[in-house]
């Protein structure tokens, strides 16, 4: 059981090693980077930032760069209807709309009602 435990694990420790080697920074995506500056290490003089002299992504770019990112994955295209083009105008919520050709016209179910008063007391 131990030599299946150790060569399950050295397969792990592989493919760890080969998808640790295989990974490509410059396929990641752009952005806009941190506010750095080119701050630099007293010390060694190496730059603080991984993007050094990259501005933030702050302000009406950064919204609408987050508010585009996913659009082509959410957007919903309906195919039209045939009964779709009979539509003259949508009136909005809960109303039927004006169309070409007959006009249908639902009624209320309960057309009149009785009322009776209510006596506890008996």
């Amino acid at each position: 059981m131990s030599a299946l435990n150790t060569i399950g694990l050295s397969l792990v420790m592989l493919m760890f090693a080969a998808v640790y080697a295989s990974a490509n920074p410059s396929m990641l995506p752009k952005h806009e980077g941190y506010p750095m500056g080119k701050a630099t290490d007293p010390v060694t003089g190496k730059s603080l930032g991984n993007d050094p002299g990259q501005k933030n992504a702050t302000g009406a770019k950064a919204l609408e760069q987050a508010a585009m990112f996913d659009d082509q994955h959410s957007k919903q295209n309906l195919p039209r209807d045939v009964n779709d083009q009979r539509v003259l105008e949508n009136p909005g919520a809960g109303l039927l709309p004006k169309v070409e050709g007959p006009q249908i016209k639902i009624e209320p179910p309960v057309k009149e009602a009785t009322k009776t008063t209510a006596n506890p007391g008996e």
